[in-house]
């Protein structure tokens, strides 16, 4: 780059200031300005700072990613993409710092409302989904946090010790649907460690996997504050470190380049990408948003993200007629996002209250107060007696906003004890009360769900939340979301709970591919609700469900069975054979979204690639297809399956045997197998059964070095050779079949 100096170049790949990239006007470089999302544009005019304390333009608040993730809804998530495209490039902004795709781990990770899922394809393809919309708007996306940032407590320092079979199937997949999608113009990497190598400086992750296999074409930054040093981070693939200015960091990168410590291509490689990111940054500014149709989308997307956990006897919808008790200060206070850098200054803002009061006569009692110094019996007092003179209570309960926020980690699932006892004394004064929940993670429903009618899951809505709210309770929107995570009965039940935050600066994914639902399935856990589960104000059925012969793919009858319209998450999941490896019970790995009139059908199809019958080999590093019956299974969520169908899937090629392979694998083959278990059966002394289990995990190179073995097994050498031959292996896979 010949109109660039050294010094120049160094100066580029570390950020101008707080919220901008370097802009070099004799270059032809303009600044990019970036901003926190992922649901909301929260632009800072002045100086700027990271944890959302200053001022921000004000901007349409949609739903964060626990309630939207729970509308299981890619074309609702594109659409909410594009407009916030519209309203980035209004304001300027280049690159809109979203979305997060990490994966649900614990229920206890403080950000848990800016992430989708403990599901990497339900994250995956939300998230594929929001970038898409927004980057159709000439807008860059950042893909965050890469990789395994699944909590809160040390994550600067935190090292997340975990197996790489469960980083490709549980922690990776996310991002690389996302990567090989819709190639986002940047990717943040994390502030963790992952096994001991920072996420900053991690080759293996930012070049080997990111860029060489994914094939990722744009731009890595830090997260802001995530670089230790800046010479090996760049040597490791990061190409721009945030926030600015760091002249340490540039000086560091020139005296390396002059010093022979960093190669000048990989300056120049890195350049390059921030260079191409300003070219294609350059044209915003250009559009004006709508603020009143961004409203009325959020308002749309609320509704959609609720989930209707409950609703014995029908209590809802509700009848517009009855006398209404609304208790709880969220009706009157709503909060609608979590704490921390993705805090957004809504353009307007809607309450339950004022919401149901224009649908119902409605009388009101805040029940508790967010000042934890107010004696809350009084409150509680007046919640009753108001609750006595309703013909039906919406109780508004959830978790303040202190209790969960970017930076630190819950420790428990309860509500605030106040709020407790007041569900408890609301429902003793009047049986027919409806609990709306308000909270960005999951929280605890014991011990009172028993003795509630129906509860709705609210999660943080948003600006229009509660006209959404008040949509949904009065069946002016059918309910229609559902959960993207498990709810334990327990805290102690997660898998993650004895390895959750850890100790020091070391936390150990002792669970490993086990996370949430693939866990609760596999060993019969009973949860309070499981991953998928939704209920509606009408009923659907399924039948005919057929798969290919090859399962590739999958076709199911879904028929609305109820009196009124709905709309139903038709989900697809594959239980897998062992194969010789621990595998969850099922997975998911399909659904679609459907609307049906009364007495309607449709017929819903799926294509599923190969990896959705495949595991992670550590031992051939690449996915295998493991021979045997697979179930595809249709269900209205993990736990409660309709229909399903069994597939019969070959094994894989047999591997290359060499004298390091185990026996097992020589048993295994369909060449050597048989002429070695004969060859056992000669072995002078004991049963050849039981010899070849006791030997079956010993490389045969050392089984070869036992007295008496050597000569049994003398011509191993040639029936390696042929057992390679693909002609001979094929005949003897043909024979064995046969």
């Amino acid at each position: 780059m010949p109109d660039l100096t050294l010094e120049q170049k160094a100066a580029l790949v570390v950020g101008a200031n707080f919220w901008s990239t370097l802009g070099i006007d004799s270059a032809g470089i303009p600044p990019v300005v970036v901003t926190d999302g992922p649901h909301g544009v929260r632009l800072q005019r002045g100086s700027g700072d990271a944890l959302g304390i200053g001022d921000s333009v004000p901007a349409t608040c949609f739903p964060p990613a626990a309630g939207l993730a729970s509308s299981w809804n890619p074309a609702l998530v594109e659409r909410i993409g594009v407009a916030l495209g519209d309203e980035s490039r209004a304001e300027g902004v280049g690159v809109l710092l979203g979305p997060g795709v990490n994966i649900k781990r614990s229920p206890l990770c403080g950000r848990n409302f800016e992430y989708f899922s403990e599901d990497p394809l339900l994250s995956g393809e939300l998230g594929a989904a929001w970038v898409r919309g927004i980057q159709s708007r000439g807008v860059g996306a950042s893909l965050k946090h890469f990789a395994v940032n699944n909590q809160e407590t040390n994550r600067m320092t935190v090292s997340a010790e975990v197996d790489e079979r469960t980083l490709r199937e549980i922690y990776l997949p996310a991002f690389e649907r996302v990567v090989t999608g819709e190639q986002p113009w940047t990717v943040m990497c994390s502030y963790n460690r992952i096994n001991g190598v920072a996420a900053s400086e991690n080759h293996w992750l930012l070049t080997e996997v990111l860029r060489d296999e994914w094939g990722f074409r744009g731009l890595v930054v830090s997260d802001w504050g995530a670089v230790e040093h800046r010479v090996p981070a760049l040597a490791a693939g990061l190409d721009l470190e945030m926030p600015g200015p760091q002249g340490e960091s540039a000086a560091a990168v020139v005296a390396a380049v002059r010093g022979g410590t960093l190669a000048p291509d990989v300056l120049d490689a890195a350049v390059a990408r921030v260079r191409a990111l300003a070219d294609r940054a350059a044209h915003v500014g250009s559009q004006s948003q709508a603020s009143s149709a961004h409203h009325a989308l959020a308002r749309e997307a609320a509704a959609e993200s609720m989930v209707l956990l409950r609703n014995e006897g029908g209590l809802l919808p509700l009848d517009t007629a009855q006398a209404v008790g609304v208790i709880g200060e969220f009706a009157r206070s709503p909060r609608i996002q979590g704490a921390g850098s993705s805090q957004v200054n809504p353009t307007r803002l809607d309450t339950a209250l004022e919401a149901i009061g224009s649908i119902a006569p409605v009388e009101f009692a805040p029940g508790y107060s967010f000042d934890k110094r107010v004696d809350p019996a009084p409150l509680i007092a007046e919640a009753v007696a108001v609750a006595r003179r309703s013909e039906v209570v919406l109780l508004f309960v959830g978790l303040p906003a202190g209790d969960e926020s970017e930076g630190y980690d819950r420790t428990h699932l309860e509500l605030p004890a106040a709020q407790g006892r007041l569900i408890r004394e609301v429902v003793a004064a009047n049986a027919r009360t409806v609990v709306v929940l308000t909270n960005g993670g999951v929280v605890s429903l014991e011990p009172w769900h028993d003795s509630v009618p129906a509860i709705v899951e609210a999660w943080l809505l948003g600006q229009a939340g509660g006209s959404a709210v008040a949509d949904v309770l009065f069946g002016r929107v059918g309910p229609s979301g559902r959960l993207a995570e498990s709810i334990p009965l327990r805290l102690q039940d997660n898998p993650s709970y004895l390895n959750f935050p850890g100790e020091g600066d070391t936390v150990r994914y002792g669970e490993g591919i086990f996370v949430g639902y693939r866990y609760y399935e596999t060993v019969d856990v009973p949860v309070r609700y499981p991953f998928g589960h939704g209920l509606t104000y009408t009923t659907f059925s399924y039948d005919s469900l057929d798969v290919s012969r090859d399962g590739r793919t999958a076709s199911v009858t879904v028929t609305n069975t109820g009196p009124r319209a709905g709309r139903e998450v038709v989900q697809l999941y594959v239980s897998a054979p062992t194969g010789g490896i621990s595998v969850p019970r099922r997975e998911l790995r399909g659904f679609e979204k459907v609307s049906l009139e009364p007495g309607e059908a449709i017929r819903v199809h799926f294509e599923l690639e190969s990896r959705a019958y495949s595991h992670w080999d550590v031992v051939t590093k690449g996915w295998v297809v493991a021979g045997g019956q697979y179930l595809v299974e249709i269900g209205r969520s993990a736990h409660d399956i309709a229909v399903s169908a069994p597939v019969s899937l070959s094994a894989p090629r047999s591997p290359r045997l060499t004298l390091d392979s185990r026996v097992s694998e020589f048993l295994d083959h369909p060449v050597t197998g048989p002429i070695l278990a004969r060859a056992a059966g000669g072995v002078e002394g004991g049963d050849s059964a039981n010899l070849l289990e006791m030997v079956a995990s010993m490389p045969m190179r050392r089984l070869m070095r036992f007295p008496g073995v050597g000569d049994s097994f003398k011509r191993v050498g040639v029936l390696i050779a042929l057992a390679n031959n693909p002609v001979v292996r094929g005949l003897a896979s043909l024979l064995r079949r046969r």
